[in-house]
């Protein structure tokens, strides 16, 4: 099966939160992630601490062919910015 790297919605309802998680394609919204490679909360007032990912394992993924949604790509490219 094909794994992509995109984000599960977690928290409490007006108050999202995300895992970015790398996960089979076709698996249910809800159901349970291989691996959580990072988490991003757009709450957050600090920039800085909005995105926390895991570079070495994200870079993993994707080097075994994980694809990795838009939205994950640009949170990606964000978070090695800093």
């Amino acid at each position: 099966m094909a794994v992509v790297l995109r984000l599960q919605r977690v928290g409490k309802k007006q108050q999202p939160q995300y895992r970015i998680v790398a996960i089979e394609k076709k698996s249910a919204v809800g159901s349970e992630a291989k691996e959580v490679v990072g988490h991003y909360n757009p709450c957050n007032a600090k920039a800085a601490d909005q995105i926390k990912l895991n570079q070495e394992r994200y870079d993993y993924w994707v080097k075994v062919g994980a694809k990795a949604s838009p939205t994950v790509a640009a949170l990606a490219k964000k978070a090695s910015a800093k």
